[in-house]
């Protein structure tokens, strides 16, 4: 049985940073020759302080769902997609891949762009605008993006601050990926990986029905995405509850599916690459689904009662409890 708190192998607690950061960087030594990489050791020390509120600018994170436990489990996918990716371009008996090698360099960014793709929900110490970071729901990629630019010349990767910059807006819906300006092959493959990640990881997660609707709800709700205005000042109800939003979990999943499918590439098959044959992330989130539709049909007969891991530090104002729509 799989655990709530770990990852689709059930190997890795994705609560866990030290956990991850084990995992990722053994990907990483196991394609570079067990060489070190000192950016990626100090983005996961970064990031650790960052969430839990040990930085002089920011506020510890206060998003529910996108908390550090989803940062982490994005980023173990990212690495273990790259790590696909570059395996299945090894020469075979049959063909040579046309793909071109993933530098070293190149991995490292994947894995830091991961890593802070939802920083833009962090709050700054001095911000009395808004009371959670969800409130920055429209705008956290744009606020990530800054970010990195800043950020990857710090940690060595100041060649990539333009492109990493750009790479996070994969993980958004602002932009449509066939837009975004990365003209290099190899890079643009790394953000349809990114993408990827950031979707498979989450909709695998053993508790993705569960955190619908108890944490990603007040979410939509904070961040204005739970309805929407229409012409002449009415009003659309797009999610009216928690409940509401895991019954449109399938639909959410067929448009995820098209995105995987076109906009990214398919990037989510190098998983199977990575598993030797297995592609566990498509498995789970074929699972949820299924068990959404289950729950949809009758839902007080199949409740959904998986105890939710907390990564919230002591202190940090959770959301209200029954948010609506106002």
């Amino acid at each position: 049985m799989r655990r709530n708190d770990h990852d689709v192998t059930d190997t890795v607690r994705t609560t866990d940073l030290k956990q991850v950061a084990g995992e990722v960087t053994r990907v990483y030594r196991g394609l570079y020759n067990g060489t070190p990489s000192e950016a990626i050791e100090r983005a996961f020390k970064d990031i650790g302080r960052l969430y839990a509120g040990k930085h002089a600018e920011y506020k510890p994170c206060d998003t529910e769902y996108h908390d550090i436990q989803h940062i982490l489990d994005v980023t173990l996918a990212m690495a273990r997609l790259m790590d696909g990716y570059e395996r299945s371009r090894k020469v075979t008996r049959s063909r040579v891949s046309g793909s071109p090698p993933l530098p070293a360099a190149c991995f490292s960014l994947g894995v830091v762009t991961a890593l802070f793709h939802d920083f833009g929900y962090l709050r700054k110490r001095g911000d009395r605008k808004h009371r959670y970071g969800a409130e920055y729901t429209k705008t956290h990629v744009s606020r990530g993006s800054k970010h990195l630019h800043h950020y990857l010349p710090r940690i060595g990767l100041k060649r990539y601050a333009n492109t990493g910059a750009i790479l996070v807006h994969y993980t958004g819906y602002e932009r449509r990926a066939e837009t975004i300006p990365l003209n290099n092959t190899l890079l643009r493959r790394i953000g349809h990986m990114l993408g990827t990640a950031d979707i498979i990881a989450q909709m695998a997660d053993r508790c993705y029905l569960e955190k619908c609707r108890d944490r990603l709800y007040p979410e939509f709700v904070l961040g204005g995405l739970a309805s929407r205005k229409l012409a002449g000042g009415r009003t659309e109800v797009l999610f009216s509850s928690g409940e509401d939003l895991v019954r449109k979990t399938p639909g959410f999943y067929v448009n995820a599916v098209k995105r995987l499918d076109l906009q990214l590439a398919r990037a989510y098959e190098y998983a199977e690459r990575h598993f030797k044959g297995q592609n566990l992330y498509l498995e789970e989130m074929q699972k949820n689904v299924r068990y959404a539709r289950v729950v949809a049909d009758v839902p007080t007969k199949h409740p959904l009662r998986r105890s939710l891991p907390s990564t919230l530090n002591a202190g940090v104002e959770p959301y209200p409890r029954g948010m609506v729509i106002r």
